[in-house]
């Protein structure tokens, strides 16, 4: 599809800058299209975002970047390198984590050094437990990566040949367990098994609903976790200047009001009062915005499964700068409640927890710990939108089930933070409309929670899906995965289409 001048290339139009959406734009730019990006934010990088601090921009989204060899060959396949366009810093502390009787692990990017660390933290048997769980876990990764994070579009028939075929998954599956049972059985020390239930909270997920399959999430982090110098939002910036660069075009504060179809195929949008008519456009947003119509009724019976399905978790997000005191921070750090059932049944329940697991991001402990005051994300698990209404208190609630929590950790902030810090479920939904306030699309619980998820092309011709809402499913790898195969699916489907295009649009042809 190389070659042609700029008016005969196919025209997409890519809907939203997370990372899927900017990552399938650089490779339909590669392929030759003409591609136009739009993002009704200020600026590009969906989740990705930050806000201003004394510090400097503190992220308020993804924290690190995992599974780096998805990056790599996203460069790669554009005929670039990522080291030219982002600048990734290897964590050799994968997160320290603190307990409230006290006690303290680091797990690190070396099996070796981890299992000794366990051992010093509680013991040979716990070392061992760590390491059968760890055999365990690559194995399951490396047996689903491709007929179910690889594929287009997965279906139960093709994974029930595959385990049958390898007969070993079925009890490292546990498919009857939830992931706290089969931790539970899996290590003797209950603090290593609330560690490894913490990974279920990465797809949105409560380890005491997700399937035990949900274990092998783990493994990415253990493979490898760098930070990007400048924040995770860089790494969005390396990828849309690669775009630009084959010739993608971004355009900001562009609000998309609806898709225009004709004849069932998708014609091009409507912003405003500008229209871009297009091939075929690419929906990088939560897919129940489209099921709620919420880009017009002419595509609001996609992703229907998303109207009815539960939604996964929200959070409550704290992003500043100011000077810690009293524990000693790595990059990442998790702070656990003392009683994660209790925990978790607050959230089931729709309640906020009094005391919350808390996430803290030192942003800028990558490479040490700096002089002065430093940038701070902090995340609390939160019930989405769908299972707890805001209530006026919220942000005295959360400020104090916050720095109290932490203050009994002994982390103390000066100054603490104030309301315009915090990020709460409301506001995700105001940013991201449709979903919520859930971060990661529909909720993972269940067995087949995976199969119910949209698949990159849509029932509307020419229309769709990529980010974490879509499969492959959450999480920045993920996201840029499902940007992938969208574009495959496009390139595919526009290089053996004949694209009859329309010869009058209502509200001319401008883009604004």
């Amino acid at each position: 599809m190389d070659g042609g001048s700029l008016s005969d290339r196919p025209r997409v139009a890519v809907i939203g800058t997370g990372i899927g959406g900017l990552s399938a734009a650089a490779r339909l730019a590669h392929a030759g299209l003409s591609v136009t990006l739009f993002e009704r934010q200020a600026q590009i990088g969906g989740k990705m975002r930050v806000v201003p601090s004394a510090a400097g921009p503190v992220d308020t989204g993804p924290t690190v970047l995992t599974l780096r060899a998805e990056f790599d060959r996203l460069f790669a396949d554009l005929g670039a390198r990522l080291s030219d366009y982002v600048d990734l810093v290897p964590l050799p502390v994968l997160a320290r984590h603190f307990w409230p009787d006290g006690s303290r692990l680091d797990l690190f990017d070396d099996i070796d050094t981890s299992a000794r660390a366990i051992e010093a933290f509680a013991g040979r048997h716990a070392r061992r437990d760590y390491l059968r769980f760890r055999k365990k876990t690559a194995r399951l990764f490396d047996a689903f990566e491709a007929p179910m994070m690889q594929t287009a579009v997965p279906k139960p028939a093709d994974l029930t040949r595959h385990v049958a075929l390898r007969p070993w998954l079925v009890p490292a599956m546990a498919p009857m367990s939830t992931l706290a049972r089969r931790l539970a059985r899996d290590f003797s020390d209950a603090r290593l098994a609330q560690l490894f239930g913490r990974y279920a909270t990465y797809v949105g997920g409560s380890p005491f609903q997700s399937p035990a399959l949900l274990s092998l999430i783990s493994e990415a982090e253990a493979r490898g976790v760098w930070a990007p110098r400048g924040g995770m939002l860089a790494l969005a910036h390396g990828v849309a200047q690669l775009a630009t660069e084959l010739g993608a075009r971004i355009i900001c504060n562009a609000h998309v009001d609806e898709i225009m179809t004709s004849n069932d195929r998708v014609i091009g949008l409507r912003s405003g009062a500008d229209i871009f008519p297009a091939d075929a456009i690419l929906f990088n947003g939560d897919p129940r915005a489209l099921a709620l119509g919420h880009l017009g009724a002419a595509v609001a019976d996609e992703a229907p499964l998303t109207r009815t399905d539960a939604r996964s978790l929200s959070a409550n997000v704290w992003a500043f700068s100011a000077t810690p005191q009293g524990a000693d921070l790595a990059h990442h750090n998790v702070f656990f409640s003392a009683d994660p059932a209790w925990e978790w049944r607050s959230l089931d329940a729709g309640h906020w927890p009094e005391d919350p697991t808390i996430y803290v991001c030192a942003q800028d402990r990558a490479e040490g710990a700096p002089d002065g005051p430093e940038r701070f994300e902090l995340i609390l698990n939160a019930p989405p939108l769908t299972r707890r209404t805001p209530e006026p208190e919220d942000y005295k609630t959360c400020h104090r089930q916050t720095f109290q929590t932490l203050a009994r950790h002994g982390l103390t902030f000066d100054p603490p933070p104030g309301p315009e810090a915090l990020t709460m479920p409301q506001e995700w939904e105001a940013r991201f409309p449709g979903s919520d306030g859930s971060l990661y699309g529909q909720s993972p619980h269940g067995m087949m929670a995976a199969f119910r998820r949209p698949t990159a092309r849509a029932a509307m011709k020419g229309l769709y899906l990529a980010g974490g809402g879509a499969h492959p499913g959450a999480g920045v790898p993920m996201a840029t995965r499902s940007g992938r195969l969208a574009a495959e699916a496009m390139i595919a489907d526009l290089s053996s289409t004949s694209m009859s295009r329309p010869t009058a649009m209502r509200g001319g042809m401008s883009t604004g």
